[in-house]
C-alpha cells in the first residue's frame, strides 16, 4: 500500500513507519516536529519507499499519486507538551484531523484515527470498554488533549457516516519503548531517566494509581492490524494487565539496576486514578492480543536509554510531572 502518517516523526510514529515499510509498504511521513524527533526516521532517508515532508497537517496538505490509506497520529500526547501547546494541540485534533479526513475522502483511503484512553478521563467504570462514554473535565488542565481527541472521534465518525470514508479509530493506552524522549513527561521515560542518573523517582501521590504498560512493538502490530481491516471501532489497544505505579518504580529500580530513592510529589490535576483496557473487542475483531510482557519491554527500553548520548546533569535534575 501507499500510506500517509501524519505524526511520522514521533514515537510511535517512527515505529509504524518502520513496521510498514518492513512489510514492503511505501510511506510518506508527515511532521513538523514540535513533538517529534527527526532522528527518529532520518535513518529511513535512503530508503526508496520512504518520503519525509515537513508539514504541518492543520494547513491543507496533499501528497502526490495514489493513497491507500492514512494514518493520523499527529498531536501533542504527553502532559508537559500539551501544557506547553494547547493551541496547537486542539488544532491537529480539529483541523489537523480535517485536513487528514479529506485526503482520504479525495483519494478513496482507508482512514486510521489514533485516539487515546485519556477519552475515558478519569474513569467512573473500571475496566474501560469501548461503550464506556469516560469521565472528563472540559475545562481542566487536560482538557486541551481529551476534548481534541473526543472532536476527532466525532469527526471521524461524522465522515464516515455522510461522506462514506472508510474510517478506523482506535484508543490507545499508555505505550512504551525505545525512542520515547526522555523529558516527555510519561511515567515509563520519566523512571528510566531518573533512574540510570541516580536520581530520586518523583512518585506523583501515594503510587497507588494503577496503568496499563504495552510495549510499542505490540500497540503498532495493533495499528498495522486495524489499517488493514474495515472495522470502524473505536478499538482499544492496550495491554490489560495493571500495574500500580508504585510497583512500575520498583521495576524500572530493578530493571536499571539503580539504588535511586523514590520521591512523592502532589497528585496532578485530574490524574486518572485507574486505567487498563478491556481488549475483547481487538481480540476478536483483529486477532490482536499484547505479548511483550512488562519486564521484557523494560529490558529493551533501558537499553535503548542507555545507548543514547548522555543528557546534561542540569537537566536530569529537574522534576518532571508524569
Amino acid at each position: 500500500m501507499r500510506v500517509v502518517v501524519t505524526g511520522g516523526g514521533g514515537f510511535l510514529g517512527s515505529h509504524l513507519c518502520e513496521a510498514l515499510l518492513r512489510r514492503g509498504d511505501t510511506v510518506w511521513c508527515l511532521d513538523n516536529f514540535c513533538t517529534g524527533e527527526p532522528l527518529n526516521v532520518t535513518r529511513l532517508a535512503g530508503h526508496r519507499r520512504f518520503r519525509l515532508v515537513h508539514a504541518d497537517v492543520t494547513s491543507a496538505f496533499d501528497v502526490p499519486g495514489g493513497v491507500d490509506a492514512v494514518a493520523h497520529l499527529a498531536s501533542p500526547a504527553s502532559p508537559p507538551d500539551y501544557d506547553r501547546l494547547p493551541l496547537q494541540t486542539l488544532s491537529v485534533g480539529s483541523r489537523g484531523t480535517e485536513n487528514a479526513l479529506r485526503l482520504a475522502e479525495r483519494r478513496g483511503a482507508r482512514f486510521l484515527l489514533t485516539s487515546t484512553s485519556e477519552v475515558y478521563g478519569d474513569p467512573v467504570l473500571h475496566p474501560q470498554p469501548e461503550d464506556y462514554w469516560g469521565n472528563v473535565n472540559p475545562v481542566g488542565p487536560r482538557s486541551v488533549y481529551d476534548e481534541a481527541k473526543r472532536y476527532a472521534e466525532a469527526l471521524t465518525m461524522a465522515y464516515r457516516r455522510s461522506l462514506g470514508v472508510d474510517t478506523g479509530i482506535v484508543r490507545i493506552f499508555n505505550t512504551y519503548g525505545p525512542r520515547m524522549r526522555p523529558h516527555d513527561g510519561r511515567v515509563v521515560s520519566t523512571f528510566v531517566r531518573q533512574a540510570l542518573a541516580g536520581s530520586p523517582l518523583t512518585l506523583f501521590g501515594d503510587g497507588s494509581q494503577t496503568r496499563s504498560f504495552c510495549y510499542v512493538d505490540d500497540l503498532v502490530r495493533g495499528l498495522v492490524a486495524m489499517l488493514d481491516s474495515r472495522h470502524a471501532g473505536p478499538v482499544n489497544l492496550g495491554n490489560p494487565a495493571e500495574h500500580t505505579v508504585r510497583e512500575l518504580a520498583r521495576l524500572v529500580i530493578e530493571a536499571t539496576g539503580s539504588s535511586s530513592p523514590v520521591e512523592h510529589r502532589p497528585l496532578p490535576v485530574d490524574d486518572p486514578v485507574r486505567r487498563r483496557p478491556v481488549v475483547t473487542r481487538a481480540r476478536d475483531l483483529l486477532g490482536w492480543t499484547p505479548e511483550v510482557p512488562i519486564e521484557a519491554g523494560l529490558r529493551q527500553t533501558v537499553a535503548w536509554f542507555r545507548a543514547q548520548p548522555p543528557e546534561p546533569r542540569r537537566l536530569l535534575d529537574q522534576p518532571v510531572e508524569a
